[in-house]
């Protein structure tokens, strides 16, 4: 399966918000890639127009380079969702002038986190006090949508998470899993948040064709738990899960279709331009 072939669906409405695929819907997909010297051409080549992108920001590198990247691609023609790591921002004054940015470029959507850096840049240390600022910044005319971790968080409980959410809700318009490897999880944690009041849509988080040491190295950094083991094990789900030592998320893209628990497919492509197989 070709990146083009899987990304098609994009272009495709979304479903209403809080309205779950249903049995045979190919639910909306969309990649997030890594802002990196050259990577917009690449997507030209491997991506097709007016698919749904989002661009992430690290903590070493700050919010400039994402929102050059998101900008770029957006007036390339695609549907581009920058990250903002609120411990990456370093002033009110700062985040205003990214929301006109994203206003002049047509970006109506970001992807709000807490951010990985060490020490908050500015006034930021989670993503709360940033959708606050960001909705009156903004005057409401950018969405949000903010973290989920059905593994759990590293530094906080499960309970601590959920509370953030509820507390969080009204400012956000989805929930965007952490990367995870079992559908049936992502499905448990998307019921999880309706039974608990999290009315928020869910996108579930799964990587796309990336070699099995990457993608190891990166769940390890994130924290992601017993989902992981299922890349070392052999027989035939081994080997639905691996091909040629690259992951392939094209089984749990197929059962997420089949259940009624997310909105759409984010993919964490770590820039590996390929679709789901290998």
């Amino acid at each position: 399966m070709t990146i083009r072939s899987l990304m098609a669906p994009a272009a495709a409405p979304t479903p209403a918000e809080g309205q779950a695929g249903k049995y045979g819907t190919v639910l909306p997909v969309r990649m997030q890639i890594i802002p990196s010297e050259g990577i917009a051409a690449r997507i030209q080549a491997a991506v097709p127009p007016g698919a749904q992108l989002t661009v992430t920001c690290l903590p070493r590198q700050g919010v400039g380079p994402t929102i050059r990247t998101a900008i770029e691609l957006a007036y390339l023609g695609f549907e581009v969702v920058p990250h903002l790591a609120a411990r990456s921002i370093e002033s009110r004054e700062q985040l205003a002038g990214v929301v006109r940015n994203c206003h002049d470029a047509g970006i109506t959507e970001v992807f709000a986190v807490g951010g990985d850096a060490g020490e908050p840049a500015g006034p930021y240390d989670s993503s709360l006090p940033l959708l606050e600022d960001l909705a009156e910044v903004s005057g409401g005319r950018i969405r949000a949508g903010v973290a989920g971790y059905p593994e759990g968080h590293p530094g906080h409980s499960e309970l601590h998470m959920l509370d953030a959410l509820l507390e969080k809700q009204h400012l956000a318009s989805s929930v965007v899993t952490q990367l995870c490897l079992s559908a049936p999880r992502i499905q448990w944690y998307a019921q999880t948040l309706r039974r608990e009041g999290v009315r928020l849509p869910v996108w579930a988080g799964v990587p796309g064709a990336v070699p099995r040491a990457q993608l190891i190295r990166a769940a390890l950094k994130i924290g992601v738990g017993p989902s992981l083991t299922l890349l070392n094990r052999r027989g035939p789900l081994g080997r639905r899960l691996l091909q040629d030592g690259r992951y392939s998320s094209e089984a749990i893209v197929a059962e997420l279709q089949r259940g009624e628990a997310v909105e759409g497919i984010h993919l964490y492509t770590f820039n590996n331009l390929a679709g789901p197989g290998s």
